[in-house]
């Protein structure tokens, strides 16, 4: 059982996200488009699991595999698509075997990037919502500090209506510009 924990956030989760970012630049070399900070650490005004979420944009998500090796030489391990069609993901614990990063990669054309980006974005620019977030995070972590499945069933309600509000306020804010 891993442990459920929520933590105000943290400065030094961006400077981590960019030394990471590098890094992972490194391994996939010229297929790599873009590299995101996703998932609550990049949210500066909530609580979050202190797990550094990358989301890596790559031309071509089967040359990923290529590269597994040298993901497992920076401490990943290989998880595949794992639940996600068209994902490659990569998971990383410290020595403690406490978790601190997670690898997300999909080929550019995947709809999934936009789906995280949007959800990024829209409760950064919306705090009251990221503040109704971040309570339940820290209500489902009381609730369930021993089960990480209750506590990722406990928010997929709200994310997923999150995820239908952060497309629309997207195509809003593109038809607006």
């Amino acid at each position: 059982m891993r442990q459920v924990e929520v933590v105000t956030h943290q400065p030094q989760w961006r400077n981590a996200f960019e030394i990471e970012s590098h890094s992972v630049s490194q391994v996939f070399g010229g297929n790599v488009s873009a590299i995101h900070h996703i998932g609550s650490t990049a949210i500066l005004s909530i609580y979050a699991k202190p797990i550094i979420d990358l989301l890596v944009e790559v031309k071509d998500v089967l040359m990923v595999d290529q590269h597994n090796s040298a993901m497992e030489k920076l401490g990943y391990v290989v998880m595949g698509e794992f639940g996600i069609p068209d994902r490659r993901f990569f998971l990383r614990d410290n020595p403690a075997g406490i978790r601190t990063h997670h690898v997300h990669v999909f080929a550019v054309s995947s709809p999934q990037i936009q789906r995280h980006l949007n959800f990024r974005d829209y409760l950064i620019n919306h705090p009251r919502i990221a503040q109704e977030y971040s309570d339940l995070k820290r209500d489902l972590a009381r609730k369930y500090p021993q089960n990480i499945d209750g506590y990722m069933d406990g928010k997929d309600g709200f994310i997923k209506e999150i995820d239908k509000k952060a497309a629309q306020w997207r195509i809003n804010k593109l038809r607006s510009s």
